[in-house]
This record gives C-alpha cells, sequence and structure tokens, in this order.
C-alpha cells in the first residue's frame, strides 16, 4: 500500500492487534495497514514459547503486592490489574459472540492460579495476602491452606517427596486461565486483513517525519529484495516490543526524551511427558529472588499451545543486548541519547542487585536450573526436561529508575503513540488501548463510548466496588470462555 492511511500499526503483536481490532470496531471506514519486520505476526514477544501464557488478574502473582516495611500488604494494586484483566475477558467475549475469534479453546484456557511458599517468613505473609484479597468481589473463590494433604490434590508435583516439617503454605483461584497469545493474535490480525486492513511481513520501518499537513511520512524498507518505499499515516502505532524506543527515538517528539530500555531475556525448563504433565493443572507461582525483576519470577506452569499440553518452568534469566530476539547486537549502544544518559547510568549504579542476580542465572548449568525446578517438584530429573530460549523483554528506565510494567508514550497532539515495557503486558492489552483511545482520539472518544461499552460491559466502571457486578461479569466471561471448572 502506498499514498496515505489513517491508521498504521507497526509490529504485529498482540498489542497492534488489539488496538486495530478496536478501530476496526470503532471506525471501519477507516484505512488501516499493519507493517511487520519479521516474515509472520506474533513472532516475537507474542508467541506462544516467548512468554509465560498467564492470564495475569493478579490470582497467583505476588509481585504485584508486595509486603510493606511493616509487613503490610495492600490489595489496591491486585485490584487494578484483576480489573484490566477482566476487561480483556469481557472484550475476548464479545468477539466471540461477533465471530471475529473462534472458539475459546483455541486460544483460552481454564487453568487454575495458584501460589506456592516456604518458610515461616513467606507463609505469614501468604496467610496476609490471602485475608487481604479473599474480602475482595473480584477475588471471590481464593482459597488458602497450609496442608499438604489439600495442597497434594491441588497440585500433586508440588509435594511428593517433600521433607516433613517444612513450613510451607498455598493459595488457590480455580477461575485462573492460560492463554496462547501467538494465537490470539494470529486470530485478531486474520479479521483484520479479511475486513480490509492491508497487513504486510517483511517490512521494516526505518524512519519517521512528521509533515505540514499533520500526517506522518514512514519510511520502510521490504526486507525480502531490499527495495525501499514510504507511506503517510494520520495516525501512527508503534507496538514493536523493544523496538519502539528505536522508531519513537527517530521520531523526534519530544516526549520520549529521558527514557531508555534495558533488555533481559529468559529461558524455560519444559517437560512434554505425559505421566509428568498429568498430574500437573495449575499456575504455580512463588516469591523472586532477591535482585531479580519481577519477570523472573519462578512458576511452575501448565501451558497448552497448538492443542498440546506442557510443563514450563522458569524463567532463567539470560542477557543480551539485543531488545528483540531477532533484534542487532548494537542496540544498547544505539539507544543512547544525552537526554537519557544520565538515567541510565543512575539504574546501572543504582541496581547492583540486578546486576549480582543476572551473573548468578547466566552461569547457571542445566543441573543447576534442574536444582531451581526441584525447589517446586522435588522429583524432577534433568533428563525429563529440556531447555527453551523465551522472548527478550526491554524494561523501562526513566528518571534514574527501572521500571517494571508497560507505559505508552504518545506525542502531545495524539499523532503517534508506542508502547514501552513488558508484563503484565498482553494480559491487559484491552485496557492498555482503552487509555491510548482516550489520549489519542479525545474528539473522538465521547461518540466511541456507546460501542465501547457494548464490547466491554464494564467500560467506566469499577467491577470490585460491585459485588453483583463482578459475580456477574466473572461469570458470563466463563461460561462464554469456556473456564468455569
Amino acid at each position: 500500500m502506498t499514498g496515505t492511511v489513517d491508521v498504521l500499526l507497526i509490529g504485529g503483536g498482540i498489542m497492534s492487534a488489539t488496538l486495530g481490532t478496536f478501530l476496526q470496531q470503532l471506525q471501519p471506514d477507516w484505512k488501516i495497514a499493519v507493517y511487520e519486520r519479521l516474515g509472520g505476526v506474533a513472532e516475537e514477544s507474542s508467541n506462544a514459547w516467548n512468554n509465560a501464557g498467564t492470564g495475569h488478574a493478579a490470582l497467583c502473582e505476588l509481585n504485584y503486592m508486595p509486603a510493606g516495611p511493616d509487613g503490610s500488604v495492600d490489595a489496591a494494586k491486585a485490584v487494578t490489574i484483576n480489573e484490566q484483566f477482566q476487561q480483556s475477558r469481557q472484550f475476548w467475549t464479545s468477539l466471540i459472540e461477533r465471530g471475529v475469534l473462534d472458539g475459546p479453546k483455541t486460544f483460552i484456557n481454564a487453568t487454575p492460579h495458584m501460589t506456592f511458599v516456604q518458610g515461616e517468613k513467606d507463609v505469614a505473609y501468604l496467610k496476609r495476602r490471602y485475608e487481604a484479597l479473599r474480602v475482595q468481589p473480584l477475588f471471590a473463590g481464593i482459597e488458602y491452606s497450609e496442608d499438604s494433604r489439600v495442597i497434594n490434590q491441588w497440585a500433586p508435583l508440588l509435594m511428593q517427596k517433600r521433607r516433613k516439617g517444612e513450613p510451607f503454605a498455598a493459595t488457590r483461584v480455580p477461575s485462573g486461565t492460560d492463554v496462547d497469545f501467538g494465537a490470539l493474535t494470529h486470530q485478531l490480525i486474520d479479521t483484520l486483513r479479511e475486513n480490509g486492513a492491508d497487513v504486510v511481513t517483511n517490512r521494516e520501518v526505518k524512519n519517521l517525519k512528521r509533515m505540514k499537513d499533520g500526517t506522518w511520512r514512514v519510511d520502510f524498507r521490504n526486507v525480502v529484495g531490499g527495495t525501499p518505499g514510504q507511506i503517510n499515516a494520520r495516525f501512527v502505532f508503534i507496538g514493536a516490543g523493544g523496538w519502539a524506543i528505536k522508531l519513537l527515538q527517530k521520531s523526534g517528539i519530544p516526549e520520549i526524551k529521558g527514557y531508555g530500555v534495558f533488555p533481559i531475556g529468559g529461558q524455560w525448563l519444559k517437560t512434554s511427558d505425559p505421566k509428568i504433565v498429568a498430574q500437573h493443572k495449575a499456575k504455580v507461582y512463588s516469591q523472586a529472588s532477591v535482585g531479580a525483576p519481577p519477570m523472573s519470577v519462578p512458576h511452575l506452569d501448565t501451558r497448552v499451545v497448538d492443542g498440546e499440553t506442557s510443563l514450563l518452568f522458569g524463567p532463567f534469566a539470560t542477557f543480551s543486548p539485543k531488545f528483540l530476539k531477532t533484534g542487532k547486537w548494537w542496540d544498547i549502544i544505539t539507544q543512547v541519547r544525552p537526554s537519557n544518559l544520565g538515567s541510565m547510568l543512575k539504574v546501572g549504579a543504582t541496581n547492583l542487585d540486578l546486576v549480582k542476580y543476572l551473573v548468578s542465572e547466566l552461569i547457571k548449568t542445566h543441573a543447576k536450573k534442574v536444582d531451581s525446578l526441584r525447589q517446586f517438584m522435588p522429583t524432577a530429573t534433568a533428563e525429563d526436561w529440556e531447555l527453551l530460549d523465551a522472548g527478550q523483554r526491554a524494561q523501562v528506565m526513566k528518571g534514574g529508575k527501572l521500571q517494571f510494567g508497560t507505559e505508552v508514550v504518545s506525542s502531545a497532539d495524539g499523532s503517534i503513540a508506542g508502547l514501552l515495557g513488558a508484563s503484565p503486558g498482553a494480559s491487559t492489552a484491552v485496557s492498555i488501548m482503552l487509555g491510548l483511545l482516550k489520549d489519542c482520539f479525545p474528539d473522538r472518544i465521547a461518540a466511541w463510548e456507546p460501542a465501547l461499552a457494548d464490547l466491554i460491559p464494564s467500560y467506566g466502571a469499577t467491577l470490585n466496588a460491585d459485588p453483583a457486578a463482578a459475580a456477574a461479569s466473572t461469570a458470563r466471561t466463563a461460561e462464554a470462555l469456556q473456564i468455569n471448572l
């Protein structure tokens, strides 16, 4: 496609797919183009094997609810994350009803979410966390136990050959989910294409320039053949994972000044042995190691990809200067600008625990990684588990701090926006894109709100503040997505 489009989505991942779907539902007359640098969509962070597939709802992830200096816990952030995932569930439900998505089993599966901790200190913390969450309407049904017999029923692999007298505890939420964001992205992109969007792979965006007429001139290169080209767009979204910062910097918008990103990779231990897989149906999270980033919280997960069930354990952190698995070795250097250098140096000086953690992870042998697995699964043997490379994540650096989570950076006039950061990203893509619609299309959002409320019934409301609404929403989406147990 040449000429001018209304919307250009750079990157073929879950973020671009979600935003494109919103805009196609809200403004079907707009011309939309999707440019992906690789030969297919959902090949980087959205690929099923490059992420944990957790439907992040703060049901099991302890980093969304850390203990304060006095040991107290606050449920506010956990509730917010859960609210955001409820919007995803509602959106997907509406898309299934409209025929945009295939049957739910093609991308989402019921998988209980659990937390398992050991030692008196962590057991006491988990009990306080449970007490704070069980009174929240969105966490109705959360269970807690310190009884080995109960935990054995929930997840037998956790308890086999565990030492007697060792303090441990677990929580469980049966309504948790495993999500194949790769399959979900493919389905959304396929529908975009079927409804007239121009989806082009093997096309790498090289530069962006603001034109006098208010559009963006986007220079690209066709990877196959190397031919260059240009297109103009009235609105540009950069959902290119770690490369988003590079393209935002090239756009020249002042809002990107001061930002940097720090790449962290990962690996998984995986088994598809039917005898082992049959004994574990849950995503079980625990406490992170000292200095570990939240994305490295250890967990033993059921994964369903292309109809095959397997177990993953990890992630084990790795380091590469690339911003993407298919990035360039000098990515971490070429992002440096006078406006972000000081902040990046401060991050390096104040995160020595993270550096120490990364070094310790890099020198771990396969045997040592299996030893880590045995803290969850005492009966694990090295020959049953293979090592897989996970995706690259680019954590946000701003103001001298290393931030965890996602952040949308947009121009003052709303004509261009990009997404930086990582977890819980994919799970909360719907909420993130709703925020982007408000920020970048302020003159249209009021007219779109009836359609948004039709797509997401809780739009503009807070489910957790209304127990009846929370229960009704959960029941509706559980039935539609076939995730009620």
